[in-house]
């Protein structure tokens, strides 16, 4: 069997929140888990939830209603680095 056909066989690796105990990442994150997830808190934000809510004003990123608390779908989150990803020029 060659390499293509094993990874075709194999499952997908999971996604993980980074940090010092990384854990499984859910399908739906608190602006927590997305900073997290974005890596907000590893670059100089000041406020790292509050530029969640930036971009969400902008029309950037997705957030969804869930009760009284925004949540973030991770393919949202997905979505929002590939349009970040296609819109820098280097």
């Amino acid at each position: 069997m060659s390499a293509d056909q094993l990874r075709m066989h194999l499952p997908l690796p999971a996604s993980f929140l980074p940090g010092t105990e990384p854990r499984p990442c859910p399908e739906v994150l608190t602006a927590e888990e997305a900073v997290l997830y974005l890596r907000l808190n590893m670059v100089d934000v000041k406020d790292p939830e509050g530029t969640l809510a930036y971009y969400r004003r902008r029309g950037l990123l997705k957030g969804t209603q869930i009760g009284k608390a925004v949540r973030y779908r991770r393919v949202e989150l997905e979505r929002f680095l590939d349009l970040l990803t296609e819109d820098n020029p280097r």
